[in-house]
């Protein structure tokens, strides 16, 4: 009977820690990791959702695609943030795991930019260029008619969906540079970028920094240009899951994909699914 009371009790204390006045607040904690692209992006959609939903806990962290989609595996989180799809390997591994390759939602689009120092003179590339400079077949800013100086190549990790979307799309499976300048995170790329007035590296349109996002084959990595597909690294930002999502994970998502949460992802500097005036 002592038990039962004490069991009584905490529900009691429960209900009463969660309510104030006449609300009740939903608990609970939602658990995010994955793409470091969508870092700073989720971070800022995760802020302004607990602003609004006090009793929900919302846990972002980065380490890449391929880190996340590992974790959501694993059952450690409940959405993993992805700048590129499932490869085959990890779809079959998922598959196995819960009897499905789980659900994914595009939540926003992203121009990858080409960044270059401000005082670089070159910043128009036509995408055999960036083939051949991040491959190492052009070492020298000279032979795009900068100047006489070497180029210094800096690119993601391998576990970063960004590092395989720029193989697959410019360098059409051609090896990077054996000797590139390999950076963790968008943030430390751009900070080498703006730091070197020879360096190029890459990253996502929303890091607004010090650094020049240069054109590809004459086009600009702008919102409008990557919304009509007319700039040719315009990829969409998924989250995975590994089954249908319910309760709080389900809220959050829908939040994201509703017109608020889309107004949170253009402010970030990054591409609205849809035109989004405020």
């Amino acid at each position: 009977m002592k038990t039962l009371l004490i069991k009584i009790s905490l529900m009691i204390l429960t209900i009463i820690t969660v309510s104030c006045s006449s609300e009740t607040y939903t608990v609970g904690t939602i658990k995010i990791k994955g793409s470091d692209t969508m870092l700073p992006l989720t971070e800022m959609l995760a802020e302004e959702y607990m602003k609004n939903h006090p009793g929900i806990s919302i846990y972002v962290s980065g380490g890449g695609t391929t880190s996340g989609i590992k974790s959501l595996i694993n059952g450690e989180i409940d959405i993993c943030t992805a700048s590129r799809n499932l490869n085959a390997g990890e779809a079959k591994t998922l598959a196995e795991y819960y009897g499905t390759i789980g659900m994914f939602f595009l939540v926003a689009k992203d121009a990858l930019s080409v960044y270059v120092n401000e005082k670089n003179p070159v910043k128009n590339f036509t995408a055999e260029e960036l083939a051949k400079i991040f491959s190492c077949e052009i070492t020298n800013w000279k032979e795009l008619g900068g100047n006489d100086e070497p180029v210094k190549v800096i690119i993601r990790p391998p576990n970063s969906g960004t590092h395989q979307y720029f193989r697959e799309h410019i360098l059409d499976e051609r090896e990077y540079c054996h000797d590139a300048v390999i950076m963790p995170t968008t943030d430390q790329i751009i900070e080498e970028v703006s730091d070197s007035k020879n360096a190029i590296g890459y990253g996502g349109i929303g890091f607004q920094d010090d650094v020049i996002h240069a054109s590809i084959n004459g086009v600009a990595p702008s919102e409008d240009n990557a919304r009509n597909d007319k700039y040719p690294l315009t990829r969409y930002l998924h989250f995975f899951t590994s089954k249908t999502p319910k309760g709080n994970v389900k809220e959050f998502i829908d939040w994201v994909l509703s017109p608020d949460g889309q107004k949170i992802i253009k402010a970030s500097g990054y591409i609205p699914l849809w035109e989004i005036s405020f």
